[in-house]
Parts: C-alpha cells; structure tokens; sequence
C-alpha cells in the first residue's frame, strides 16, 4: 500500500538512523512525505540510507556537544524548523557486574541518555518552530522497564530515557511538542548479534526454546525494524496531537508474560 503522504514537507531528524530501527524509522517518515535528516556518526552507511530513501545525511556523535550544535545549526540554516526528532542513537552493552566499571557504565549514559537529551536541547528552539506542533519520540527499550541480567549500564540509560520522555511531556507542551517513547523488544538488528561474535541471539537454543517453543513471545517471532516504523511513525503524526508523556512497549507481548 503506497503511504498517504501525511507528513509532507515536515522536517525530520532521526539519529542513528543509518541502519536498523533507526533506517527503518527514516524511510517510513520518508515515505510518508517527510524531509528527512539521517544524523549518524557512521557517515558512510547514512549516505548509503539518504541515497535509498532521498533523505540527506549530517555527521554527529551525540557524546560530543559540539558536533551536536553543529549539527541542530545545519538544520536551521538548511530548514529553519524541525517537526520531528527521534532519538535513536545508541550502542549496546552486555557487560556482567563484575566487569563493569565507572568508565565503560558512564560511557554508555553518555551515548543511551545524554545523547538524547544533549540533542533535544540543542533543537528545543527549531522544533518550537514546527508547522503543526513539535514531535519528539525516544527509542529506549524494554530493558529500561525490566531488569536482567549483564545489562546494568544498558538498562539504566534507557530507563532514564522513559522517565526523561515524561519530563519533556510536561516541560515541552507549553510549545506545542508532545514527547512518547518507543520500547522495542527483541527486534532482529546488529544489536542481536552476540557480544563475543558467535553467532545471533535469535537464532540460539536459550532463545528458541524459552522464547518461542515455550511461548514468552506470545506472537512467536522476533521482531523487525519495520514493526518499530509503524509506531513510529503514529506516534511523530497528527493522530497522536493528543498523545504525550507515553511509553509504548511494541515487543510481540513479551512483556505481558513477565
């Protein structure tokens, strides 16, 4: 089904946006009409995206605060507004407690949270500009509402990011901007495959047995990219004008058998 163009002419900005939920976010926004702004720190693989897609690319590495005003002053010089930003940038982390230290657990905050955060500052004044109101969506995850095991660092910054979206809910509605965040489950992207590059979490015994045979995935799959696009794009769209502060954890029902 073609897409209905609903987004038309609103300028997007999706970090992280190169490859997995974050390509798959951009070409859904794409399709539906939206400018979109892959900002990326792989510049490579985002060129390769934009090109599928008709997006255009800016480099940023959300740690570092000056390729982050950098990058919000590209956008204003080039659009003079943003309508969308979603924060998807973001490594994975595996590190057991024992290995854990300040340095690798503060390394990960300031990628997982203050990233985000970094970002959305430094476009608050361009989204305040929005056509139709501002959107800010947030891709944390279900790890960020439950626990387990060797995710203490990873965990952590996406819980931060639920709660920050709730925070910018109540701080970013007097200008129009509703803010929601994502939380995928196990979704099929790079950051399935095993730390120790053995092979793919999907397609290990632990996971095809307790999550499919024995049903903690009630819809049996893993899921892809493209079922985060979805949501998404709903959530950035003038269906969810009215939808703020909200958390919707799009994860095949994982976490209805917790």
């Amino acid at each position: 089904m073609a897409a209905a163009q609903r987004l038309k002419d609103r300028v997007a900005l999706v970090t992280g946006g190169a490859q997995g939920i974050g390509a798959a976010i951009a070409r859904r926004l794409a399709e539906e009409g939206a400018r979109v702004v892959i900002g990326d720190v792989d510049d490579a693989k985002a060129k390769t995206t934009a090109r599928e897609i008709g997006g255009e690319t800016l480099r940023v590495d959300i740690a570092d605060d000056t390729t982050v005003t950098a990058l919000a002053q590209a956008i204003d010089k080039a659009h003079g507004r943003l309508d969308i930003l979603v924060n998807n940038a973001a490594i994975l982390d595996a590190t057991p407690f024992d290995e854990l230290t300040m340095t690798r657990f503060a390394k990960v905050l300031d990628i997982n949270l203050k990233g985000a955060l970094a970002v959305t500052l430094a476009t608050a004044p361009l989204l305040r500009k929005a056509t139709k109101g501002g959107r800010v969506l947030n891709i944390a995850s279900i790890m960020g509402v439950r626990g387990s095991v060797a995710s203490l660092a990873y965990s952590t910054a996406k819980g931060g990011l639920v709660n920050m979206t709730r925070c910018l809910a109540c701080d970013l509605a007097p200008d129009r901007i509703t803010a929601n965040a994502l939380c995928p489950g196990f979704i099929n992207t790079r950051m399935a495959l095993l730390p120790d590059g053995s092979g793919h979490e999907h397609e290990t015994d632990w996971f095809k047995d307790i999550y499919l045979k024995y049903g903690r995935i009630p819809v049996g799959r893993a899921g892809l990219p493209e079922d985060i696009a979805g949501p998404a794009y709903f959530l950035v769209s003038d269906d969810a004008a009215y939808v703020t502060g909200q958390v919707l954890l799009v994860d095949g029902g994982v976490s209805a058998t917790f």
